[in-house]
């Protein structure tokens, strides 16, 4: 049998489509166990790929009969071999296609909503990292919002839809991955706009963010009032797009709220994080769609592919925005926190401009799960 690659796209368009799918994940344990591929009809073996250099019958007995098997690995070449001896028993088998470096830099672009005077908003699903960003198209002028360091993507869809990129936005000084927003700026001429609350140490230019502003992209506004929404980081901001959306960075999230600590600061930032959710996120319109900018488990995406949800809803059902008790709330927010990013002070000190990796070094340092949340 012929042993067959399948693509992070591929894989992505399974899993939106609820197909069930086998994953021989061959990386070690611990890799997989930090981080692995999700999906709601999935079903996993991890053998690391060491365990089968003498041959893979001691593990025929657990490979599913009816379901597509897919070979997964860091890189791909692992899962190659690993494919090549099932196929030769017998099996038919693909393998992740550049392996979970791969899954890590997908990105998926959906169609978040239509704007007033036919503009559009499309959000692209990083689905292996849990990274959300964002494109306003308006009149053939578009804006991005949190882009990744995969810029092509946002180039290239911009392009498609005959539309200029004008302006690209980052909503706080990230830390869990790479910004590209400096460098589409630079591709295109487009402005760069930063919280100057995050931005006290970069090393290169930008247009400040301030309260109040409002940012016309064709016929779509983009208010940036409610900046500044600090907790996340010092200068986190949240925009307001065309009076409909709400992108609230890492403050909110569908099912969790924004950690306080990745610059050291959980106890300074604390009762920011809380005024923020409890107080001025509670003076804007329930109605608002809450689009973040990640999500951490896949049970967030909607049936149709997009992570959002409204405002009124996250207030009745978000634990993090339903805490009356404000130490009860501090405690949650100061001690119920994942492990750090991977990286996440060297990935900080490259979207400051102060260091700048080579591309391989910068995959190594985001590869790794969304840890953005207080869980």
């Amino acid at each position: 049998m012929t042993v067959k690659a399948m693509t992070a796209q591929q894989v992505t368009n399974s899993i939106f489509n609820n197909k069930p799918m086998f994953i021989l994940d061959v990386r070690n344990e611990d890799a997989f166990k930090d981080w692995k591929i999700e999906g709601e009809n999935l079903s996993y073996l991890n053998i690391p790929y060491f365990e089968l250099l003498d041959g893979v019958e001691e593990i025929m007995e657990q490979l599913p009969k009816d379901e597509e098997i897919i070979v997964v690995c860091a890189k791909e070449g692992s899962s190659v071999m690993v494919a090549e001896m099932l196929s030769e028993e017998g099996i038919d088998v693909s393998y992740l296609k550049g392996g979970m470096k791969a899954w890590s830099e997908y990105l998926h672009p959906v169609k978040a909503g239509d704007l007033s005077n036919g503009g559009e908003l499309y959000q692209f699903v990083r689905i292996g990292k849990g990274c959300l960003s964002y494109m306003v198209i308006s009149e053939g002028e578009a804006a991005i919002v949190d882009a990744t360091r995969m810029t092509d993507i946002f180039t290239q869809f911009a392009e498609e839809k005959g539309a200029t990129i004008k302006h690209v936005f980052d909503t706080h000084l990230h830390a869990d991955h790479i910004s590209g927003g400096r460098t589409i700026a630079e591709q295109t001429g487009a402005a760069y706009w930063l919280p100057p609350e995050d931005a006290e140490e970069v090393t290169f230019s930008y247009e400040a963010l301030k309260d109040g502003d409002v940012v016309q992209v064709g016929n779509t506004e983009i208010s940036i009032n409610a900046l500044y929404s600090p907790g996340h980081t010092k200068g986190s901001t949240s925009f307001i797009i065309d009076d409909q959306y709400l992108l609230s960075g890492d403050i909110l999230f569908v099912d969790s709220i924004g950690r306080p600590d990745l610059a050291g600061k959980a106890e300074d930032w604390v009762q920011d994080l809380r005024d923020t959710l409890y107080d001025r996120y509670k003076e804007l319109s329930e109605a608002l769609i809450v689009l973040p900018a990640h999500f951490m488990i896949m049970e967030e995406l909607n049936d149709d592919g997009t992570v959002a949800e409204k405002l009124g809803t996250l207030f009745e059902k978000n634990h993090g925005l339903n805490m009356t008790d404000d130490q009860e709330f501090r405690k949650m927010v100061t001690e119920n926190l994942p492990l750090q990013p991977n990286a996440y002070e060297q990935i900080r000190e490259t979207n400051m401009g102060k260091i700048n990796p080579e591309a391989e070094e910068q995959r190594e340092m985001e590869i790794g799960p969304n840890r953005c949340a207080v869980r």
